[in-house]
Formats: structure tokens, sequence, C-alpha cells
């Protein structure tokens, strides 16, 4: 398989006669409704064969395949750098995969919604963290209508998790775990109520998403997780943690997470990779590639690797230019991302230093917007530094927004663990 970028002139029926893939495989592949496609748009083109385009080389070509300009030669004896000409047919080499996990959330919505969801997801997933429920002030966990999704995930071969957050109606509340932290009491039920259900209804594991943490609570927090081991250990469960992302220990805001120590702790640890920029920020990507490095640079330094998972998001942000607080931009999926500029026929943009794709439009009230999401291209970049780095594998916030490209990304460098 390959990326091609959409020039201008093209369509998408010229585009499936220039590589022979027939038109629906690649309206399939790509998630597409529509057929008019917008220049700089990133299709996935499947196939294990290319087709030399005119100011093709080599090394263009190892970079649209995300394989080794040396893998490609090799896989191509008879065919020399200086002779490739149009029309010619270039074997292309797959690499060597890595075992590697894939950590998704899924927002619980329908019985029948979360059976389809993660029956279509199953065989690229190994854990499924089901979101969510909370605790109240006395340590009590909300309800969660999740028989569907939990035997769904067993059926697939997908460890259902239960996701335990500190959600409220107004957001995540960071007194709600300085209460939990330092009512011993509080805490203690609270972890009675969360094996219980883990146990009673059939969850392989439990996945913490506690956000806000102060920085005060840096300590008791990695206690109350300590406390937590013990009991998920005794349970046979999976535990696990979702962080933000962070590439030093001096920011306050994100000081209430120990890496180090709770690295040593928990059985996954998910880096919540994403959201540099945000819905309440200025526009930019939600991803900047030499963030994330630098991210998992830091966290790879003070706990064993195998334990890392990197969090990417199948979303991105639409942002009313210029930009002003009194309107924070909208969380858009990558998918409806580039839905829209198929709609609004506006060519995207990719930015190299980022690995991200935008684009610009106006509405119809007259008001310019600019679109920042993760692409195809996004996607490899990201699951590349999973490769490379050899860490425990990608996580994705989340399965339900379709992404039809992640299975081909994610695949083409890890080989998916298993239940």
């Amino acid at each position: 398989m390959f990326v091609y970028v959409v020039k201008s002139g093209d369509s998408l029926f010229g585009i499936s006669q220039k590589f022979d893939v027939p038109m629906d495989t690649l309206r399939s592949v790509n998630g597409l409704t529509a057929t008019n496609v917008v220049i700089g748009q990133a299709l996935l083109v499947p196939g294990s064969v290319y087709t030399v385009q005119a100011g093709d080389s080599f090394w263009t070509i190892s970079r649209a395949a995300h394989v080794p300009l040396e893998a490609l030669m090799q896989a191509n004896p008879g065919i020399r750098p200086e002779s490739l000409k149009p029309g010619m047919r270039l074997n292309l080499p797959s690499i060597a995969r890595r075992v590697g996990t894939h950590f998704s959330y899924s927002q619980l919505r329908t019985p029948a919604a979360d059976r389809a969801v993660i029956a279509d997801n199953a065989p690229y997933l190994t854990y499924i963290a089901l979101f969510e429920t909370h605790f109240n002030w006395n340590g009590d966990l909300s309800p969660l209508n999740d028989s569907a999704g939990v035997l769904a995930a067993w059926q697939g071969r997908v460890v259902p998790v239960l996701t335990v957050t500190n959600l409220t109606e107004s957001g995540f509340n960071p007194a709600l775990v300085q209460r939990i932290l330092n009512t011993p009491d509080v805490q203690t039920r609270l972890i009675n109520n969360m094996i219980n259900t883990a146990t009673t209804r059939g969850y392989g594991g439990i996945n913490i998403d506690f956000e806000g943490v102060p920085a005060s609570e840096r300590d008791a927090f990695v206690a109350f997780l300590q406390a937590l081991k013990a009991r998920t250990a005794a349970a046979n469960l999976n535990l696990s943690i979702a962080v933000p992302a962070k590439t030093n220990d001096t920011v306050p805001w994100v000081r209430g997470y120990d890496y180090e120590a709770i690295g040593a702790i928990v059985d996954q640890f998910f880096i919540m990779a994403y959201d540099w920029h945000h819905a309440g920020s200025e526009p930019g990507a939600t991803v900047p590639i030499a963030d994330v490095r630098a991210t998992v640079s830091y966290a790879a330094s003070l706990m064993d690797r195998n334990k890392i998972i990197m969090g990417t998001p199948f979303y991105g942000y639409d942002w009313v230019i210029p930009y002003s607080s009194a309107t924070p931009g909208r969380a858009i999926t990558n998918q409806a991302a580039i839905n829209l500029a198929m709609a609004e026929q506006v060519p995207i943009y990719f930015s190299e230093a980022d690995q991200a794709a935008y684009f610009y439009y106006t509405d119809d009230s007259g008001r310019n917007h600019v679109v920042w999401f993760e692409d195809t291209r996004s996607l490899f970049a990201k699951t590349r530094i999973v490769y490379n780095e050899r860490l425990g594998g990608i996580g994705t916030w989340q399965i339900n927004f379709a992404m039809p490209q992640y299975p081909w990304v994610f695949t083409h460098y890890l080989q998916i663990r298993k239940a």
C-alpha cells in the first residue's frame, strides 16, 4: 500500500485507473461517501504493486509506501534507479512488524451500537476501555449499561477494561480526586467498588482516568495506585492509567502525575499525546510531532518502554478565524474533517513540521474557519514512532470516531497483540 496525495486535475476515477485499483475500493479504504476529492487530500491506496508516475523516484516511492529505500530496491532487483519510467510496476515490500498493543477507548451508547463497533474493530484491538463510570463523594460508582460491550470484547479476543473517571456534569473535577486521596474510608470504598464491578461484570482490567490531579496530591495519588494495584493483582485484573503528556516535571498543572513512580506500578501507561492545541486555544496542530517525540523520550527515560501506550486522536478542531477566546473551536473527527473539505471543495494542506493536515473554508454566515486534523500521513508518522522506539503499543481516542485507514497503518508496522 502507499499514500497518494491528490493533485490538480485528479479525480477519484482517474486515480483508480492510474493505479489499477477499483474506485469502490478506494472509497471503502478511505471512508469516502463522495467522489469529489480535493487537492492535497491524502488517499491510502491498497496493494503490493505501485505503478510509476511521472516525476517519481525510488526515494519518493519509498516515502509514499513507508518502506526503507533499500528494501524497495531489493524488491525490484531488475530495475535501476536511472531507468525508472512512468508505467513501470514496482513491487512494494512489507517490513518486519513488531508485536504491539492497541489500547482504545469506546464511549458506551446502546447495546447494539456497542456490539457493532467492537465487533468491527476487534481484529485490530488488544484492550477496549469502556467509557466511562465515575465516582461520587462517597466513593460510589455510576451505573453502566455495559453487558453487550463486555461480551462483544471477549468474543473478539479483546480485553474489556472498566474506565473510572472523575467526570461530573461540569467536566473533570480535581476536588473529587482530592476527596478520594485524603479520605481513607472513601478511598477504600471506591477501590472495593471498582474491584467488585470489574469482577462481577466480567472485565479484564481497570483503567484510571483521573484528570486534573493537583501537584499537591502527587504522592497521595501514587499511594492510591499502589493500593489499587495490590487489589487488581490479587483479582487477576490488568491496571492501566491515562496521563497527560509532558516533557519534563516542572509544569505545575501536570506535576501531579509522577511518571516514574506511576510507571513502576501500572501495567499500561497510556499517554494522552494530544491536545497541544484544543478548543480553548489558538488554532494549530492537535498533535505536533516534535512534542510527541519529546514526550515519548521523557517517558521512556523513566520507565519500561514496553508499558508505554502512545495515545493518538481520531479527531481535530475547527476554529473560527481570526481566533477569539469568546468563540472556542469545536471538535471534529478526522473523517468528518475530510468530508467537510470535500463538501466545501477546498484544498488540504499538510504541515511537514507538525505532520498534521489543515484547510480553510468560509461558512454560510461568511465566517472564515481553519480546521486542523490528523490524516493518513499523520497516522503513519505517529505509528512509526511507536515502531521505531519499541514502545508497548499505540492508543486511540476513540474507536467510535471512525478512521477507516487506521487498521492498514497499524498493521503495516505492528502485529496487534490479542487476548
